[in-house]
């Protein structure tokens, strides 16, 4: 019997990072273009979209 569970949850952590990762996108000041283009990239490439997006992605004006 195989067990599912850890795959479950580095999945849920991983949407959950996603989505963090998108409202951050939105609540920066970049502009509307480069927004769609760091959600395009987070959507189609979930793991490796979001570690590009927290090492290089738009920041939200706050410290």
């Amino acid at each position: 019997m195989y067990y599912y569970g850890h795959s479950s949850l580095w999945s849920i952590l991983l949407l959950v990072a996603d989505i963090w990762a998108i409202v951050n996108i939105f609540q920066s000041g970049a502009s509307t273009e480069r927004k769609v283009l760091w959600t395009v990239l987070v959507i189609l490439l979930p793991l490796l979209g979001f570690i590009i997006w927290l090492i290089a992605g738009p920041r939200t004006g706050r410290a």
